[in-house]
């Protein structure tokens, strides 16, 4: 590093304040250097201030076509209710037209959007409570190429008729689903009486079941004490069937001879050959022998008979045995049946009795619910769960947010255009050497920068902006100020023309790879690998943290970032000055004699 001197140095800075007051153009012109750093600040805050709140003016057509219908008996028409709540909105400056009107307004540019409501719109919704339910639909219209900003502005009107629209379904939903709750409730409170009638009744019925039961119980002992008997006489009955077979078959046996007899009788004896006493008497003993035999064919007859009835008898005594052996089971099934309808009756009586009080206390859960006020249920329903929204570093209005990022802005396009603006100087030609014309111009510089962020930061107090510790903001941007005008005038006072380009590049870059507006996560990865980089990061981070609220470890990174540039560029200017001035000097020579620069 070449010697300087520093009487030179005080010369160089004492003939800049003389000549910055030699007259009243310079006068007025460094007072315009001054000035529109702030302006530019200033303006650009305010026009940010809160765009949303000046949408008013901006025009949305609105085309309401819906017949409307009727729901459940009452009329409905969300068209003319989505009017009625957009003439009282302020937000747009809502225009009610004809469909024609509408879309020929809309592109033609008379309007920036619109809404077409259809005619089958009320239809649709209240056809969410039929078996054939049909989405319901709006029409969106928007002229993209009117205005960029614009064409997102009318999104957000298009998002309150969307809103009011789904809002209003939601209602019809919930309201019939609360209709159908209190349908239920009343049906469970039937449903619990009901069933509390069917258990005392089946409690009834198993009491009169144990009765009999008991009856059974004592019946089954008699039962059982037949069967036996009827058992022992069945024995008897089959024993005498036998004797009454074997006596029928004698029986047939004698009268087979009987008739054998009077047949040999008949044949041997001719009446008709005797005298008068004789054939009389042979006449009458044909007839004891015809009688005997005809007494022989019945007492067959008899027997056959009397062989039948044993074997009925012997069948009847055999089918009393099994009746009596069926008896006693039966006797015995019955009691069993009798006991489990018994169980079977209590246990069923219970689960009714447990079932009607599980569905009263289910209708008196729904009474609570049924019994909110229908005229705050359709309010309830659309927003069922609040959002508790808590704010860490809370700032009353958007330009403070975005106050940190134009104020940073500016203080770096007064220093570009106090840097044009002023020439930086050049040791060549002269008796100073590029060191001490390096620093004894930058105070001159350096004081207008503090004074561009004096002017800046009346003029966005005087704005209203939000700022959490002014003595800290004041510090703040006047650092910021002081180093970025350190950092230009040295590239410049070291480059030149070259360095002023140099200047205006890092105003590009910088403007969308800071994060200052959008964060740098969604910007491209080229501004991603910038962004650690680029002086204006941290001088956001500073002024951020002072205006909006301190967070010490970011404040005080940032700040050693800054000054640490501040340094740097000092001491790298010098050197690359004493080096390339005369060279720099060379090529803004050849540029003016061109007569274009």
């Amino acid at each position: 590093m070449s010697k300087f001197n520093l009487k030179n140095i005080k010369e160089i800075m004492k003939n800049d304040f003389h000549a910055a007051f030699s007259n009243p153009i310079v006068i007025f012109v460094l007072f315009a250097i001054v000035i529109l750093p702030s302006l530019y600040a200033v303006l650009n805050i305010e026009a940010c201030w809160d765009p949303y709140e000046n949408t008013d003016e901006v025009v949305f057509a609105i085309a309401n076509l819906d017949n409307g219908t009727t729901m459940e008996g009452s009329p409905l028409n969300v068209g003319n209710e989505i009017v009625k709540k957009l003439e009282n909105n302020t937000k747009f400056d809502w225009k009610f037209v004809s469909e024609e009107e509408l879309r020929n307004g809309v592109h033609d540019g008379k309007y920036y959007a619109g809404i077409v409501i259809p005619k089958n719109l009320s239809e649709n919704i209240a056809s969410i409570l039929t078996d054939n339910p049909k989405q319901a639909k709006l029409e969106y219209i928007v002229n993209i190429k009117s205005n960029p900003v614009a064409s997102k502005l009318t999104d957000t009107a298009a998002n309150t008729v969307y809103t009011t629209v789904n809002a209003k379904i939601v209602e019809v939903i919930n309201l019939a689903a609360y209709g159908k709750l209190g349908e239920l409730k009343d049906g469970l409170s039937a449903g619990a009486v009901q069933l509390y009638s069917g258990g005392s009744q089946i409690s009834t019925g198993a009491s009169q079941i144990s009765a009999g039961a008991s009856q059974v119980s004592a019946g089954a002992g008699e039962v059982q004490s037949g069967a036996s008997q009827i058992k022992d006489k069945s024995s008897a009955i089959t024993q005498g069937a036998g004797d009454v077979q074997k006596g029928s078959a004698a029986i047939k046996q004698g009268a087979s001879e009987i008739e054998q007899g009077s047949k040999e009788i008949q044949s041997q004896i001719d009446p008709s050959k005797l005298p008068s006493p004789t054939k009389e008497y042979v006449e009458g003993n044909i007839k004891l022998a015809n009688g005997s035999g005809e007494l022989a064919k019945s007492s067959s007859q008899l027997a056959d008979g009397s062989s039948q009835l044993a074997d009925g008898s012997s069948q009847l005594a055999n089918g009393a045995s099994s009746l009596a052996d069926g008896s006693a089971q039966l006797a015995e099934g019955s009691l069993s049946l009798a006991a489990g309808s018994q169980m079977l009756s209590t246990s069923a009586a219970q689960a009714l009795y447990m079932a009607a009080a599980s569905l009263s206390s289910s209708a008196n859960s729904l009474s609570s619910v049924t019994g909110i006020n229908e005229s705050q249920l359709g309010d309830y329903f659309y927003s069922p769960i609040k959002l508790d929204r808590h704010e860490e570093f809370p700032v009353p209005d958007y330009g403070s947010e975005v106050a940190p990022f134009y104020i940073v802005l500016s203080m770096w396009v007064g220093a570009i255009l106090t840097c044009v603006m002023i020439a930086p100087g050049t040791s060549a030609g002269t008796k100073y050497t590029p060191t001490e014309m390096y620093f004894g111009k930058l105070t001159l510089f350096i004081v207008l920068s503090i004074l561009q962020a004096i002017v800046t930061i009346i003029g966005t107090l005087l704005l209203g902006i939000y700022v959490s510790n002014l003595p800290l903001f004041i510090f703040s941007l006047i650092l910021v100020s002081a180093t970025f005008m350190i950092l230009v005038y040295s590239i410049i006072s070291a480059l030149g023309h070259v360095g002023k380009a140099i200047g205006v590049i890092l105003l590009v870059l910088q403007i969308s790879g800071t994060g200052g507006i959008y964060p740098i996560e969604i910007m491209q990865h080229f501004f991603q690998i910038l962004y650690p980089y680029l002086p204006m990061t941290y001088a956001i981070t500073l002024i951020r943290e002072a205006q909006l609220g301190l967070v010490m470890p970011n404040y005080l990174f940032a700040l050693v970032v800054l000054v640490g540039i501040g340094i740097a560029t000092i001491i790298v200017a010098t050197i690359i000055k004493q080096k390339a001035d005369k060279v720099s000097h060379y090529f803004e020579e050849r540029l003016e004699e061109s007569g274009l620069f």
